[in-house]
């Protein structure tokens, strides 16, 4: 008995496509998640005041007073391992000064004509500043009255 199907022609069916819609797959896969992880990045909201220089710089109303910044760095003492706050003429180590020394200086200031809605505090922590320190700097901000505190990249 001869077999009938080894003698009659096949069809053509051309390449195979399998191998290449696995690694379009693949290729599909890794930019997928690739592209999630970028979306996880976000920008910190900040209310400084806006400039004109830059490239893309907006042009401010005609009359436009920018706050009053002021700018707090944040070291530590390498020999202590302490906090250093300096602020213009204010420099301490303690939290309670800091908070005495910049109430003054915004009472000083609303002394001058600037409202509390114009002030602002800008906190410059340094490369090894814990986190507990940058915390204290901050809350000696609020506890002295300012309204305005934000965070500055470290310098």
């Amino acid at each position: 008995m001869k077999i009938q199907g080894a003698k009659k022609v096949h069809y053509d069916s051309g390449p195979n496509m399998t191998p290449l819609v696995d690694v379009v797959m693949v290729i599909l896969i890794f930019l997928m998640l690739a592209g999630s992880f970028v979306t996880a990045e976000h920008f910190l909201v900040s209310n400084l005041p806006v400039v004109q220089s830059g490239a893309g710089g907006e042009q401010l109303p005609p009359g436009f007073i920018p706050d009053e910044p002021i700018d707090i760095r944040v070291d530590t003492n390498p020999a202590t391992g302490a906090m250093i706050a300096t602020a213009g003429q204010i420099r301490t180590g303690d939290a309670q000064t800091l908070t005495q020394q910049l109430r003054a200086m915004r009472v000083k200031l609303n002394a001058t004509g600037k409202s509390d809605e114009k002030l602002q505090v800008k906190i410059g922590p340094a490369k090894n500043v814990k986190y507990r320190d940058l915390v204290a700097v901050y809350e000696a901000a609020l506890n002295a009255g300012y309204k305005k505190v934000a965070f500055a990249t470290s310098h």
